[in-house]
């Protein structure tokens, strides 16, 4: 003790401080020593004092380096050797520098991290850059808190001249207090643990800053390291000078690797040196020779608030020379690590402004002093644009954003971005400093980068924002390039580059070159990606997401080269290389960067020796392609141009095409190359006779002589082709070719030679005399040849179109005048003239015909000139004595020769006058006589002329209902009128009337009037009926269609009648008028009382309340009737009527029924009423009243009985008593059994029945049919069906169904029973006429087949909408088996889904279908869509299904072809196809074509009399649900017709459109209405509605309009037959077309077939079978036969197995045991591994934790088990220990492999990889033990782990080192007993299954072939059967028939002129004129149709 306190003592003795005098009036002075050992504050002021002399007046303050005062409480914590100023003042300037004592002893964490740096050491690359960014990060970090601009600049200094070279590191921070400045000498001393003050009191902890984007926080000044290593990597020399914030002084400290070594050498401490603190801008202690750049940046200070400068000198020569050097390279690579703090969060984005608003304000520029004479290099790191992150930022066309969180608060931003392929060049970015690809010339298309990414990672690492360069991240599992093509090309995923943004969670080296553990922590399962989209995190698939956008960045931004316009593929035989000579596509054209290149286009090459010009051939792209296509590159093969110079062709790369090449420079140099050939032909005329193009001469005119020149484009004249392209002679051609009307006819042929004096000349022709048009051909030929073709090109040539003409008149023939001439009517005589050689010419001038005629009486107007000369308006008039003669006329021109008369004919003339017989104006007749008129038609000599529709035309005047009488005169011009009798309707007195005569067509006609008197007539005209009692005066006259109530069975007797004339002047009664009296009650009637005016007696009927009608009528010429009516009404009431609704009923059921009281006929009589119901009861034994119940009805006046039920006696005969006051009814019925309500088992067992599954029950169960109170029912009707509740049971009786005995029983017996665990219910119920009957049910309970299907599955969008003909929702079905679970080895096309119109019709079940709910056998059979990537294996989808075009109710349903027999069926599902959208306006079925007259009969103008129009689709489906408006139905005509009017003189008639339907109802012309007789109209039917948006096409209907009744009836006959034979056509047509369409898809489906098989036949070749023995199925199954005989020989071949049993497999989510899970081929490796993993391979491995834990339980705990669940397994691609980056670290003996690599697993790949890695894990398979031991001490020494090592002589050396030793030596084969890895199929076993699935295909295939082509043949001949003749030729028939039928309503005369309208009276409904009937064409019998129809539906 007394030791150690002595020793403490000597420590306390040895506490001094250092202080300078600093106050302004002191010099400069070493500082003095003060002891402050045992000294307190006031002491040491005291020492102070007298140390510097200070009086008690004088001021002063102790302060530190750092400017803090010593206060009582800081002198406390002085530690030895500080050095203190003594100041005047705290903020005072330091008089001189002084001078601080410090130590830098390295850190005790520089042995505790030691060897970071090493391990994760620079990877041999250039570091220099980095370096540099270590002293950025210090100044980023000083700088983190400036407000206004970051400035760091970096100088380079390598001036010799100023003391260089140098390089400074300057930064505006907030600089370092000496305290700082000591921790920043200290090694490893990092910012988490250093103190910055030297006072405790100070010291702060380090605060992490405030998370933000990017991680941009500038917090990466970290380890206390990177800033030493950087300065001693760079120079020898450093020298800190900083100033901080707040502060006045600089603090200035030096080290160096000299003083480091003068210290040593000298055995001074080491780590201890001086700070100098002085004031700014003070260099006195700079030696101003050595260092003058120092003094510059030390004048520098002044002025400045903070600031650090890093001074290195003694700078390495090589980094001298690379910093000059690679001044660009350098510096890119620090804009590239500081990217992000340089151009913030979004990154140097030159396409467009920010995104954010933070805008950086880091300035770091670079500047390099060589020399003074030189300028400075200054790079600004802003400036920098070619650094990698500005060219994958601008490269890029979009993004994905994302974030990865971990464990902690590890974070990291990632962004995706991708770059397209643009036409030729992949634009990822390329290291500017790259070697560029060498293009040749003849290399196929160069693609720019052409793979992208290649095999360099996606991610570059930031960590806090900064580059960490020597880490990247290759991928990740979510955006690696999958191994099988899918929705996005594979080439899409080299496109992309990625950047990781990591907080400073994660860990990096001390250089800050790599990361310690990012790729680790992101690939661990707890990190979790999400999207971000639009600033917004997105928990969804991350890498669903990422497909959908590469997918989308795919579609959008590449652009690749279109080829286009498929011809075919050809072989190259120009290609050296064999494997590229074929497939060649052959295409027509190319789309390039917005351009189209097309065959036979212009182009020019580029980079091709020479450039050449040529057109396009055609495109080649290697590649068996179909189709327009996109790719990278391709040829194009080119005829180089001009041909006549080069003839020859080349195929060179699409990229040798200048596309900046324009057309006319193109076509420049073709024609320049082109002008020194021959051009064109100069044509003269010598003797100055030219003949124009397109001249017309005269016959005979001679052509030439003409003299020829050959010019070329110089206009050079020429005889021969160029000398430098061949020496051959000019010959010319001539050939004259007369265009005669029966061809070409050649008249001269020439050959011209060359002349040097006159060229080429010819003689004049004078042979050119036919008419019409020549053409004079000078062809330029070879002289050799004769061909006038020159490298493809015709030669010049000349062509001189003419014509030669007619000469002068010299005669003229007159044209025979074939048509019929009328008198006064003028007509023309046309004259031909012709020439001397008989052709037609033109007439001479002023020409005056002479006429002469003996007969006729000639003139005429003049000549008239044109294309046919004629002597116009000629007259002929006369009296025509005899109509057929032909008069002669002579014409003479003077000059003119003509030797032939003119012959006429001339009939009378236009109608002129009307001549009306007889001619006295007044006429008298009696009503009811005709006035017989005749009518004569003169012209204007008195000739009785016709016309064509010449009718004359009588109407009456003066009367109401007047007939129109008209004639037609067209043949006769004369005839009769008003020949039938004239009616009046009402006439009491004389009338008179006019009777106007006209001629409707001639309105220049003048019209006749006469006179008519008509006087009434004495005809009967009125009958009239009356009752008078005998004896009374009371007469009752009965009118007509008067109602008259009789008591019914009476008699109505003194019935009389009276007759009346027009005049109203009774008729005296005769019997020769009476007998002409008739009634309808009887046929005998007294002659006597008749002529009394009696009528017989009536007797009234007995039944009431009906009418009876009477008639009275008197037949003569006409017939005068009167009618009434009688209702019998009833008689006293007598009894009641009970009317029940069944005479027998069975018990419990209810009866019906009604009373009334009826009289002694059966009438009902009216006594009942409501007060009545009191008195009315019924009785019965046993009848049940409480269900009684009589109501009054009021409307039929009776009572209603309901509810009669008996419920309790026997069953038998029973009498019902209805009783009603006095009035009583005895009703008997029946009483029956009651109806079957349950059924019970005789014998009912205890429940549950234990029952195995696929075993039978030995006891039947006896069922009874009872009633509802138990009593046997013996209803034979009712079926009674076993069925099962569970759809999953399936059991198997001898019959299913069966109908009860006569005693109501039924018996059934249990063959099988199947069906999954547990309890199921067996129910039996009672069916009869879908009434189901309750019935036991029975419990079994059972065990399953897990492998068995048993139901399935549907789901699809229920709540869709289904239209008609649109597509179906995608139907997902599901096979379940009896666990539950999905059965997944189901092949997709035992599938199928049916479709029919109807609704459901039951259950189904398994083991086919039962009665009643089979499909009809017109369903649709669908096949199951081919399988997508996202479909679950489990999942079979029926996608893209059309849904039918016809609206209705429908069923679907799925079924499942389990084998040839067995079909597993789904439920029906009802689906309703809704209508399309609404789109036209219709009637539900076909409408025939109205035809109405113009009548005064309503029913003749009726158009439409009810007509139902609905709103359809396109499929004529209804559509109008919820549509309202009106439909408004209007007329249209043709031309200018007169339009028809409706009713009430509308031009429209509008209907209510109610639901999208109107009916059109009693739709009319109006009477007298406007119209064109036999004009055809159209109805226009046109909605109008209030939505907007629904557009509906109107309905038109077309209808004929007639004028007359007759007329109508006839075309109305046709236009039935039309319709009828339309329709006929119609069905005709449809099974011709129908058969036509049949045989087209046939010949497809031969062709389909055809072409299988075709494609099959190669891939039979492959696979090494020999395709000329498959010519029939029958080969192909022997030779199947023979392949599955091999197989089954390779089976029972001897091999390794393995023998565990394993009785778990096949169970739901149970994979099987390890050892059956796996295969080594090899038996010592499979021996040595089972060996090793012995303990396992029982071990059964399950999908879940539950199946895991089931199988645990049922076992009791024996069986071991290995749920996937809680396998941890991650990627592991590492390569074996003694390979390390790629290159081995030693040789390696004994072929060293990874155990798990030998394995070979049948299936489950990826699981087995999972399970077996985390089995085996990285267990090494060697040799032999020495190999072994040798590897593992190879891998030992070089400082890596070895896992166990196996050998394949059975050792095995623990991953420890250990081994020997039974326990690590596996025994024999034999002695592991079975439990060992089985060997696998020989190869030969996979190629013969392969060819067994390829002839099976070939025999589907052939088989199919066949039958398609049997069928085709088949149908061919049913085409050329007489059945299908005989309908084509009825179908021609009718074709016929209804041409005939439209060309007569076509050819309908027209009574009326189009452009006049005029209304008529028609004529009343009187008697039918006596005109002959115009026959109607008759209907098709009803029996022939229904004949026809079947015909036809044959």
């Amino acid at each position: 003790m007394a030791e150690s306190a002595a020793v403490n003592r000597e420590k306390m003795r040895l506490k001094a401080v250092n202080v300078y005098d600093c106050r302004p009036e002191s010099s400069a002075a070493p500082p003095r020593a003060i002891d402050i050992t045992n000294r307190d504050y006031t002491m040491f002021l005291q020492a102070v004092r007298k140390m510097f002399s200070l009086s008690p007046n004088d001021t002063f303050v102790i302060s530190t380096t750092d400017r803090k005062e010593i206060d009582e409480a800081l002198y406390k914590e002085l530690d030895d050797g500080k050095t203190l100023h003594l100041l005047q003042s705290l903020d005072q300037q330091l008089s001189a520098s002084t001078q601080e004592r410090i130590e830098y002893l390295p850190h005790f964490h520089t042995l505790v991290q030691c060897g970071m740096y090493e391990y994760y050491a620079s990877e041999g690359q250039k570091a220099l850059p980095y370096a540099f960014a270590e002293l950025i990060d210090n100044a980023l970090s000083a700088t983190a808190n400036n407000t206004g601009i970051r400035s760091i600049e970096i100088r380079l200094l390598f001036d010799e001249a100023q003391g260089g070279p140098a390089v400074v590191v300057m930064d505006n921070g907030c600089g370092m207090t000496s305290k700082q400045l000591n921790n920043w000498a200290v090694y490893r001393l990092s910012k988490f643990i250093r103190e910055n003050s030297v006072f405790h009191g100070d010291h702060s902890s380090y605060v992490r800053p405030v998370p933000v984007p990017r991680s941009l926080n500038s917090d990466i000044s970290y380890f206390g390291v990177g800033g030493k290593q950087a300065v001693f990597y760079i120079g020898q020399s450093v020298r800190m000078i900083s100033k901080p914030a707040g502060s006045p002084d600089v603090h200035e400290f030096v080290m160096s690797k000299e003083e480091f070594e003068r210290k040593e050498k000298n055995k001074e401490d080491i780590y201890s040196g001086f700070i100098r603190n002085r004031k700014p801008a003070d260099f006195s202690h700079v030696n101003v020779s050595e260092e003058q750049f120092l003094q510059s940046i030390v004048l520098e200070e002044e002025g400045k608030e903070s600031f650090t400068a890093v001074v290195i000198t003694g700078i390495h020569t090589e980094h001298v020379i690379y910093l000059k050097q690679h001044f660009s390279l350098w510096t890119r690579e620090l804009a590239h690590t500081y990217h992000y703090y340089v151009h913030g969060i979004d990154g140097n984005d030159k396409k467009k402004s920010r995104k954010t608003d933070y805008v950086p304000n880091i300035d770091i520029q670079i500047c390099l002093f060589e020399r003074s004479t030189r300028v400075p290099r200054v790079m600004n790191l802003r400036q920098v644009d070619n650094d990698m992150q500005t060219l994958y930022v601008n490269a890029s066309v979009s993004t994905f954003e994302f974030k990865a969180t971990g464990a902690g608060d590890t974070l990291v931003e990632g962004l995706i971005r991708y770059h397209p392929f643009l036409y030729d060049r992949e634009t990822y970015p390329v290291e500017p400093n790259a070697a560029a690809p060498v293009e040749d010339e003849d290399e196929d298309f160069v693609v720019l980068n052409p793979e992208g990414r290649g095999k360099r990672p996606i991610f570059e690492c930031f960590w806090n924002g900064r580059l960490i360069p020597y880490t990247s991240v290759s991928e990740f599992e979510w955006c690696a390039r999958p191994k099988k093509a899918g929705p996005v090309p594979l080439e899409c995923y080299n496109r992309i580059s990625g950047v990781l943004f990591a907080n400073d969670r994660f860990q990096v080296s001390t250089n800050k070159l790599t990361f310690m553990d990012l790729e680790l922590q992101l690939r661990d399962k707890e990190t979790i990606f999400t999207r971000v989209h639009k600033g917004q995190e997105q928990r969804v698939k991350i890498q669903k997401e990422f497909t959908s956008w590469l997918k989308e960045c795919h579609e959008h931004f590449d652009k690749q080269v279109k080829f286009e316009g498929f011809m075919g593929v050809i072989s190259r035989t120009d290609v050296a290389s064999k494997r590229q000579q074929s497939p060649w596509a052959q295409f027509k054209a190319i789309k390039w960067d917005g351009k189209t290149y097309k065959t036979g286009q212009y182009v020019k090459t580029v980079k091709t020796h020479p450039i050449f010009f040529g057109s396009i051939v055609q495109f080649l792209l290697f590649g068996d392609y179909e189709g327009d296509v996109y790719a990278t590159g391709g040829h194009m093969q080119v005829a180089l141009e001009p041909k006549e110079v080069y003839d020859e062709q080349r195929i060179i790369p699409i990229s040798k095409i200048d596309r900046q090449a324009t057309a006319e420079a193109i076509n420049k140099n073709i024609e320049d190359e082109l002008a020194k050939l021959p051009d064109r032909l100069r044509v003269s005329w010598p003797e100055g006779n030219p003949w124009s193009e397109n001249d017309t001469r005269s016959a005979g005119t001679p052509l030439g002589p003409i003299k020829v020149e050959i010019l070329n484009k110089k206009g050079e004249s020429m005889s021969r082709l160029p000398v430098n392209v061949n020496t051959k002679k000019f010959l010319i051609d001539l050939k004259v070719i007369w265009h005669s009307p029966k061809g070409d006819v050649q008249t001269n042929s020439y050959i011209g030679m060359h002349s040097s004096k006159w060229e080429y000349w010819f003689k004049a022709m004078e042979n050119l005399s036919k008419l019409g048009d020549y053409t004079l051909h000078l062809q330029t030929i070879l002289s050799d040849s004769s061909t006038s073709e020159w490298a493809g090109k015709r030669l010049p040539y000349y062509t001189l179109k003419f014509s030669i003409k007619e000469g002068k008149a010299v005669s003229f023939v007159l044209a025979c005048i074939t048509s019929s001439l009328q008198v006064g009517v003028p007509f023309s005589i046309p004259v031909e003239f012709k020439d001397a050689f008989d052709y037609p010419t033109q007439p001479p001038r002023d020409i005056k015909p002479q006429m002469e005629c003996s007969s006729l009486e000639l003139s005429y107007a003049g000549m008239a000139f044109g294309t046919t000369t004629v002597i116009k308006d000629v007259r002929a008039k006369g009296k025509l004595k005899n109509p057929n003669k032909v008069h002669k006329v002579k014409v003479q021109i003077q000059g003119l020769k003509n030797n032939q008369p003119l012959l006429i004919a001339v009939n009378p003339g236009p109608p002129h006058t009307l001549v009306v017989l007889p001619d006295d104006d007044i006429i008298s007749i009696e009503n009811g006589n005709p006035a017989n008129f005749r009518v004569e038609v003169h012209d204007e000599c008195q000739n009785i002329t016709t016309q064509p529709k010449l009718s004359v035309r009588c109407q009456l005047l003066g009367a109401p209902d007047l007939p129109v009488d008209v004639v037609d005169c067209s043949n006769t011009g004369s005839g009769l009128m008003l020949t039938k009798p004239l009616l009046l309707k009402t006439i009491n007195t004389e009338q008179i009337i006019t009777a106007r005569f006209n001629i409707p067509n001639h309105k220049t006609v003048a019209c006749v009037e006469r006179k008519l008197h008509v006087l009434p007539s004495t005809r009967v005209s009125r009958l009239e009926v009356y009752r008078q009692e005998e004896g009374s005066n009371d007469v009752m006259v009965l009118q007509n269609l008067e109602r008259i109530d009789w008591t019914a069975g009476d008699t109505l007797g003194n019935l009389h009648f009276r007759l009346y004339d027009e005049g109203d002047r009774p008729i005296c009664l005769t019997p020769q008028l009476t007998g002409k009296i008739k009634v309808n009650w009887t046929a005998k009637m007294d002659t006597e009382e008749l002529s009394q005016g009696k009528l017989p007696h009536l007797c009234v009927p007995t039944q009431a309340q009906r009418n009876n009608f009477y008639h009275v009528s008197f037949h003569d010429q006409q017939v005068v009737n009167t009618s009434f009516i009688i209702v019998p009404r009833p008689d006293e009431p007598e009894r009641l009527l009970v009317t029940l609704s069944e005479s027998t009923v069975k018990m419990g059921e209810t009866l019906a029924g009604h009373i009334d009281v009826i009289d002694q006929y059966g009438n009902k009589t009216d006594c009942l009423n409501s007060e009545s119901l009191n008195s009315l009861s019924v009785s019965a034994d046993g009848l049940d009243k409480t269900t009684l119940t009589v109501q009054w009805e009021a409307s039929t006046a009776r009572f209603s009985v309901c509810g009669i039920r008996f419920a309790s006696g026997t069953p038998g005969p029973r009498e019902l008593c209805f009783k009603n006051q006095s009035m009583e009814e005895f009703v008997r019925i029946r009483v029956t059994v009651g109806p079957p309500a349950r059924i019970t088992l005789l014998d009912e067992p205890e429940m549950p029945l234990q029952v195995l599954s696929g075993q039978s029950l030995n006891t039947p169960f006896a069922l009874q049919l009872c009633d509802e109170w138990g009593n046997p029912s013996p209803d034979q009707r009712i079926v009674i069906t076993m069925k099962t509740r569970s759809p999953l049971l399936k059991v198997k009786s001898s019959v299913m169904s069966q109908p009860v005995d006569v005693e109501g029983r039924a018996s059934f017996l249990l063959e099988s029973v199947s069906g999954p665990k547990g309890e199921h219910q067996l129910e039996f119920l009672g069916t009869f006429s879908k009434n189901s009957i309750p019935g036991p049910v029975v419990t079994l309970n059972v065990i399953p087949d897990p492998n068995n299907p048993v139901s399935l599955q549907i789901e699809y969008n229920r709540e869709a909408t289904l239209c008609a003909g649109d597509i179906f929702p995608v139907f997902t079905v599901v096979v379940v088996s009896e666990e539950g679970s999905p059965v997944k080895n189901i092949c997709p096309a035992s599938l199928s889904m049916l479709l029919w119109q109807g609704v459901p019709s039951g259950s189904q079940l398994w083991q086919g279908v039962p009665s009643g709910s089979h499909p009809p056998s017109t369903a649709t059979t669908l096949k199951c869509s081919k399988q997508k990537d996202t479909d679950k294996d489990s999942c079979f989808c029926f996608r893209d299904k059309q849904i039918p075009e016809l609206v209705g109710k429908y069923v679907v349903q799925f079924v499942l072809a389990v084998d040839k027999t067995n079909y597993l069926w789904s439920q029906q599902i009802p689906i309703n196809v809704a209508p399309n959208k609404a789109m036209k306006l219709a009637p539900e079925t076909p409408t025939s074509t109205p035809v109405v007259s113009n009548s005064n009969n309503r029913a003749n103008r009726m158009l439409l009399d009810s007509l139902c129009l609905k709103i359809m689709d396109q499929y004529n489906n209804a559509a109008g649900e919820g549509i309202d408006g009106q439909v408004v139905v209007t007329v249209t005509g043709t031309e200018d017709l007169a339009v028809p009017w409706f009713d009430h003189q509308d031009r429209s008639v509008s209907y209510s459109l109610i639901n999208g339907e109107a009916l059109i109802t009693d739709l009319a012309l109006l009477e007298n209405s406007p119209g064109v007789d036999g004009a055809e109209y159209t109805l226009h039917f046109c909605v109008e509605v209030q939505q907007s948006d629904i557009s509906i096409i109107p309905f038109t209907l077309p209808f004929r309009f007639y004028n007359d009744v007759e007329h109508q009836k006839v075309m109305t006959t046709l236009s039935k037959k039309k319709d009828r034979l339309s329709q006929s056509i119609l069905i005709y047509r449809e099974i011709l077309d129908t058969n036509k369409q049949l045989i087209s898809e046939l010949n497809c489906q031969v062709q389909d077939a055809s072409k299988k098989l075709n494609e099959l036949k190669p891939q039979i070749i492959k696979s090494g079978l020999n395709i000329s023995e498959l010519t029939t199925v029958s080969a192909i199954e022997n030779v199947i036969n023979v392949k599955k005989a091999t197989l089954n020989k390779i089976e029972d071949q001897p091999r390794r197995k393995c023998t565990i049993p394993d009785p778990f497999k096949g169970i739901p989510e149970v994979l099987g045991k390890i050892a059956h899970l796996a295969q080594i081929e090899d038996d010592d490796a499979a021996k040595v591994i089972s060996w090793h993993l012995l303990g396992d391979m029982d071990c059964v491995v399950t999908e879940t934790t539950a199946a895991a834990k089931r199988i645990y339980d049922d076992t009791h705990g024996r069986q071991q088990v290995l749920p996937l669940e809680t396998v941890f397994w991650r990627p592991n691609n590492r390569s074996l220990p003694h390979i390390r980056n790629g290159s081995p670290l030693f040789p390696a003996l004994g072929n060293p492999v990874f155990a798990k690599d030998v394995l070979i697993f049948p299936q489950y790949v990826e699981i087995c990889n999972k399970v077996f890695v985390s089995l085996i894990g990285d267990t090494i398979l060697v040799d032999d033990l020495d190999s072994a031991n040798e590897y593992r001490r190879g891998v030992v020494q070089n400082k890596a782990q070895c896992p166990t090592l196996l050998t394949r002589q059975g050792e095995r050396i623990r991953s420890n080192g250990k081994f020997g030793g039974l326990q690590n030596k596996a025994p024999s084969i034999e002695k592991l007993r079975g439990q060992v890895f089985g060997a696998p199929l020989p190869k030969e076993y996979n190629i013969t299954c392969t060819q067994i699935e390829l002839l099976q295909q070939y025999s589907v295939a052939m088989q199919k072939a066949n039958e398609v082509q049997s069928d085709y043949n088949s149908h061919l001949q049913y085409l050329q059967s007489p059945q299908m003749k005989q309908k084509q030729q009825k179908l021609q028939q009718q074709e016929e028939e209804l041409k005939d039928i439209e060309q007569t309503l076509a050819s309908t005369p027209e009574r009326l002129s189009r452009a006049v309208t005029v209304k008529r009276t028609l004529e009343p409904e009187a008697p039918k004129p006596d005109v002959p009937d115009v026959p109607d064409v008759p209907d098709v019998p009803a029996k022939r149709t229904r004949r026809q129809k079947r015909q036809l539906n044959s």
